[in-house]
């Protein structure tokens, strides 16, 4: 029997309200190894799961006893899209449960000189995006484009890559990733 830890921590996370950073902060480790496991790349031992766990908390039985079902809707009105973003970057996900999915989709917006950081993300997957309105400057590896309405990207997501705001106005975009990152 195969159990998919990855989508049951994001599953469990998400019920609780914690972001991939606010549980690494109480658990007491990095943000990447967080992202890393809800996407099947990394498998944490025992011990660490449950220090993982403990920060939800939540205990290990619990964690593997329930079975969450996996969504069936598939149409979904402007105010029942998920707020997972906080501060700047607003990150609107399709959906509240990803249990069970490939693919996350996206509705973001960066308020003028929002960034998702200086040091860029890294994570396994694939990633695209349409940029709906104001401009967008993608950086991926050493490749920098400040994109435009209609303008859009998608690369691999395990290329360094980084987001952010420029110009007056709010940006808006259409995103995807698979697997799931948030």
């Amino acid at each position: 029997m195969s159990v998919d830890i990855g989508n049951r921590l994001r599953h469990v996370r998400l019920r609780h309200n914690l972001s991939q950073r606010e549980l690494a902060k109480r658990a007491g480790v990095t943000n990447s190894t967080i992202s890393l496991i809800e996407s099947n790349s990394s498998n944490p031992s025992v011990g660490a799961l449950k220090r993982i766990l403990d920060g939800i908390p939540i205990g290990l039985a619990e964690f593997f006893s329930f079975e969450p079902a996996k969504p069936r809707k598939a149409f979904y009105a402007a105010e029942e899209l998920v707020e997972i973003g906080k501060g700047p970057i607003s990150y609107r996900q399709i959906g509240d449960n990803l249990f069970g999915r490939s693919l996350q989709i996206l509705k973001e917006c960066y308020q003028p000189g929002a960034d998702t950081g200086k040091v860029p993300l890294v994570h396994e997957g694939e990633e695209g995006g349409i940029v709906l309105s104001g401009r967008l400057e993608v950086t991926v590896e050493d490749e920098r484009r400040i994109l435009g309405p209609g303008d859009a990207y998608y690369f691999e997501s395990r290329r360094p890559h980084r987001f952010r705001c420029v110009g007056p106005v709010p940006c808006e975009v259409i995103s995807a990733c698979t697997p799931p990152t948030f």
